[in-house]
Order: structure tokens, then C-alpha cells, then sequence
């Protein structure tokens, strides 16, 4: 497996680097945006461990810039930022996992192998639950008639909601299939996701499509 390192602090890319070559990974260090950038598009890599706090570029505009190139490498996104609204622009701009520095490196590696070892479930060309509908090829999302705007989380959020549609999905399942680790907090940023999800998705008049059962976690019930 072969994981690019992007991390400004040579000290902690070194550290990194060579724990995960102890893990059998192989690793390659970048230490600036634009450069990581330029070897992420280049060069197939299995994960990327992407700082955002980076010279030339941020890394959560090289996220952004490389989803919008069709870059589908998994991203485990660093920063000394830890609030809620922190994680979800990590998030938003394309981010599979968040990591807040310090950290501890078997935290680090469990993160890594658990990013690694998705199995990603088979993809249809379209997915549809009542008179919503989901194109697995544009990502493009609709609700009868009207186009959906979802950013790349609350796609992901959606599309698992969608593969399983009338089943309880509790906020574990979520957090395991969708960010791939359970961190601290994660419950209160799955809600934040799943309100602003209801708010795109329903119209007007109409009952929410992601029903919350309280206790248990949510249902995508069909209509």
C-alpha cells in the first residue's frame, strides 16, 4: 500500500513516515500543497494523510481541487483545529476522516487501516427511493423535479441512507461506513449532517424523508 504524506513539519513527517514503514506502508512525503497536489493527481496513491495548514496551498483546497478532478484516494485530513465547524469544512471539501494533532500514532494507524480496508459497496448507476433519486455516474441528486446541491459528505451521508432504504441506520453505522473511525464528537456532527440534509432534500408541506427515532438513530422511509 502506498500513502503520500503531506505535513509541513519535517520533524513530524519524518515521525510519520517511519511509523507507517514500520507498518509495511509505503510512503511518500510532500511538504507543501501545491506539490502535493501536483503527486496526488500524478501518482496512483492507495491514502492520502493531508496537514491543512500547508504553504502554497491549503490542504483543504488541495481536497477540494482533487474531488473536483475526480481524485477518489481516501483522505485522512490533519489539523490542530478540533471545533465542530472545523470538522465539517475538513469534511465538505472532500475528506473521509479527521484527525486532530496531538495525536496518538496507534490512533493514527487504525485510522489508516480502517480507511484502507473499506469495501466499498457495488455501485449502481442510479439509485432511487420514492421520488428520490441519486446518479451514481454525475452524482447529481433529485427530488421529483428539483436538483439537489449536497456537498461531499452529505452525498456520501445520503447514499448510504439510499442503499438501505426503511432500515434503522444508528449513528455507529454512520460513523463506521461514512468516516470510517469513530472519534470524539462525531454523534453531534452526524446530526449537524442529517439536518442539513432534511433541510435540501424536503419540500414544503411534506414530512421528513430521514425520520429520527429517538433512541435508535434514523430511518430513510419510503414514500
Amino acid at each position: 500500500m502506498r500513502i503520500l504524506v503531506v505535513e509541513d513539519s519535517r520533524r513530524l513527517a519524518g515521525i510519520i513516515r517511519r511509523g507507517l514503514q514500520e507498518d509495511a506502508y509505503t510512503v511518500d512525503n510532500s511538504y507543501d500543497g501545491e506539490e502535493a497536489q501536483y503527486m496526488a493527481e500524478t501518482t496512483p496513491f492507495d491514502l492520502i494523510i493531508l496537514d491543512i495548514m500547508l504553504p502554497k496551498k491549503d490542504g483543504v483546497t488541495v481536497c477540494r481541487e482533487l474531488r473536483a478532478k475526480n481524485v477518489s484516494t481516501p483522505i485522512l485530513m490533519l489539523t490542530a483545529k478540533d471545533t465542530t465547524e472545523d470538522k465539517v469544512v475538513g469534511l465538505d471539501s472532500g475528506a473521509d476522516d479527521y484527525l486532530v494533532k496531538p495525536f496518538a500514532f496507534t490512533e493514527l494507524l487504525a485510522r489508516v487501516r480502517a480507511l484502507l480496508r473499506r469495501e466499498a459497496l457495488p455501485k449502481t448507476p442510479k439509485l432511487q427511493v420514492g421520488d428520490l433519486a441519486m446518479d451514481m455516474r454525475t452524482r447529481e441528486v433529485w427530488r421529483g423535479q428539483r436538483q439537489i446541491e449536497l456537498t461531499a459528505k452529505e452525498y456520501s451521508i445520503l447514499e448510504y441512507f439510499m442503499r438501505r432504504p426503511n432500515v434503522v441506520v444508528t449513528r455507529t453505522m454512520l460513523g463506521e461506513n461514512v468516516w470510517d473511525y469513530e472519534f470524539d464528537g462525531i454523534s453531534n456532527i452526524i446530526d449537524v449532517y442529517v439536518r442539513r440534509i432534511r433541510r435540501k432534500i424536503d419540500e414544503d408541506g411534506q414530512g421528513s424523508l430521514i425520520q429520527t427515532l429517538r433512541g435508535a438513530g434514523y430511518r430513510l422511509r419510503v414514500t
